[in-house]
């Protein structure tokens, strides 16, 4: 048996820029609003020629030349989304290919934004098996093709991003080293952030256009609870399965969504805020992508240093919830 570490990390977020004073141009809402209420002040949004393995495959190839690898090193391919170039075949397998890969195994898999915990822990535990020597994971979203810019409630929250990082084999108890992963779901709150339409319960059809069934649904006031909640219990969990105290975490990637679900954490759990690498602000809430951008971002920005405790922590559709718990 092995254990894994991130070996390297990488991000790409698109040129475009969507403000809070744009969307005040298309539906009934404010810079002020939305600040308030959320943090973000801005978003990028994919150019109409790119497809999210387009952002994925930039921010592929920052994580491995983080990692000082290239594509041939790579031995697997897990790409996070929800919103994949097409629903058969996987992103991964656009991704592989844009990577040159032809014999890489390469998959998609979909928690929303919980989905880069997802994937890193099932690639840590490929690795960890022997299987694997290095495997790529990345969260990726196009969510500005699923976003309804007539629902004032939903478009402010949403932009396009990818994030990536490198799993790479390591020896047993190293000093670098993915500890814990925790990952759950409750399919009793899957209609609280659902696509409704597009499946094979409610395939395609004229009526699911017009009626704007393609678009991301969420109910915010249930979501905000269910975000609050489980963010708290991700933190407590990883306290108590780790024999830890909050201030031996240093860092937290928490999923972007919004500050106040943060600040309500707070209230009962004793972390300084700044111990949160947040960048929210910039980018909105970009799923999948969420937290390995912030990852990536924490990296570049040396806010994470060598023997440092990381939690990587998101919860999402699903509904769905985890963390990753890693010693740099």
């Amino acid at each position: 048996m092995y254990d894994c570490l991130i070996s390297g990390t990488g991000a790409y977020v698109p040129e475009r820029l969507l403000t809070n004073f744009d969307l005040e141009k298309m539906v009934e809402t404010s810079d002020e609003w939305i600040v308030q209420r959320t943090g973000i002040r801005e978003r990028r949004i994919a150019d109409p020629s790119q497809a999210t393995s387009d952002l994925a495959i930039k921010a592929a190839h920052a994580a491995m030349n983080s990692a000082g690898l290239t594509p041939r090193d790579i031995e697997a391919v897990i790409v996070c989304t929800i919103s994949p170039d097409t629903y058969m075949p996987a992103c991964a397998v656009y991704v592989a290919r844009g990577l040159g890969m032809t014999h890489t195994p390469a998959f998609d898999l979909s928690a929303a934004c919980t989905g880069f915990i997802y994937g890193v822990t099932v690639g840590s535990a490929l690795v960890r098996a022997g299987n694997y020597r290095h495997i790529l994971v990345i969260g990726a979203e196009s969510l500005s093709r699923l976003t309804d810019y007539e629902d004032r409630n939903t478009c402010i929250l949403f932009g396009d991003a990818a994030g990536a990082a490198v799993l790479t084999r390591t020896e047993l108890g190293g000093p670098s080293r993915i500890v814990d992963s925790y990952l759950c779901a409750d399919g009793n709150g899957a209609s609280l952030i659902e696509l409704p339409a597009g499946g094979s319960r409610v395939p395609t059809s004229r009526a699911t256009v017009e009626a704007r069934q393609h678009f991301l649904k969420m109910q915010g006031r249930e979501v905000f609870k269910f975000a609050t909640k489980s963010l708290i219990e991700l933190i407590e969990t990883v306290l108590e399965r780790n024999k830890l105290r909050p201030e031996d975490l240093d860092l937290i990637v928490p999923h972007q969504v919004n500050y106040r679900i943060i600040e309500a954490a707070l209230k009962k759990i004793p972390i300084p805020m700044e111990r949160f690498f947040l960048n929210l602000e910039q980018y909105g809430n970009t799923s999948a992508a969420s937290v390995p951008l912030g990852l990536a971002e924490a990296v570049e920005q040396n806010r994470v240093k060598r023997g440092d405790n990381v939690l990587l922590v998101a919860f999402g559709a699903g509904l769905t919830w985890g963390y990753n718990f890693l010693k740099w």
